[in-house]
């Protein structure tokens, strides 16, 4: 069975997470959100993750080659061995190259950069219009899934919050973060013939389904 190695583009709010936890059960491929392995080696205690606290105690930016470390490491255990996806790593072209050089040094090679395509009002809309009670964390939208009374949960009656990082003008500054620093990948990925986009404005379900289409018709065409 050939591997189907993959790593999630898009803005914040463009619905990767909830697509990348359809295709894990889809595919039986493990799902690694790169900020989860880089804490989880640093708890644990690992070689690796002692040296990422160094810096992050220093209050400095991980290396791109440590990150990397950190994450081939995961992706070495077994449950990836038919293949992986990737979300957060790589956000740059540097890092991009770094995670290039690894897989290869494995024999190993990306089978798609999945981008997931949203306009950034859509994102403000969708991102500021959370809200999550002060109690017990109970999570709700404006708009998408109100509460029965304005501003109160319904289900423990305590006070609904915006977050700070879910308002406008922070989304907006994660946004442009993220054309700054990440965007420039899509041209990379779409040079080596890697990138496959997707209307991330359309109903889940039915974004679901194309990716899923997608890679079925890349795992098939690998076998051939």
């Amino acid at each position: 069975m050939s591997e189907l190695n993959l790593v999630l583009l898009g803005p914040p709010g463009a619905g990767k997470g909830t697509q990348a936890e359809r295709l894990r059960e889809d595919f039986e491929i493990p799902y690694f959100a790169t900020g989860d392995i880089l804490r989880e080696a640093v708890r644990a205690g690992t070689e690796l993750g002692k040296r990422a606290r160094e810096y992050m105690e220093r209050g400095e930016l991980v290396p791109d080659e440590l990150v990397c470390d950190l994450i081939m490491e995961r992706l070495d255990d077994p449950d990836a061995r038919d293949g992986f996806l990737l979300d957060g790593f790589p956000r740059t072209i540097r890092q991009a190259e770094v995670l290039e050089k690894a897989l290869a040094e494995r024999g190993r090679q990306l089978t798609a950069a999945l981008l997931i395509e949203v306009p950034d009002e859509e994102v403000v809309r969708r991102l500021s219009g959370r809200r999550i009670c002060t109690k017990n964390q109970h999570v709700y939208h404006v708009e998408f899934d109100p509460p029965k009374t304005p501003g109160v949960c319904d289900q423990d009656g305590s006070r609904l919050i915006q977050r700070d990082d879910d308002k406008p003008e922070t989304i907006r500054k994660r946004l442009e973060v993220y054309h700054r620093e990440t965007e420039p990948l899509v041209e990379w990925y779409e040079e080596r013939g890697l990138l496959r986009r997707f209307d991330g404005t359309r109903d889940p379900d039915e974004v679901h389904r194309h990716i899923r289409a997608t890679l079925a018709t890349l795992r098939l065409e690998a076998e051939l």
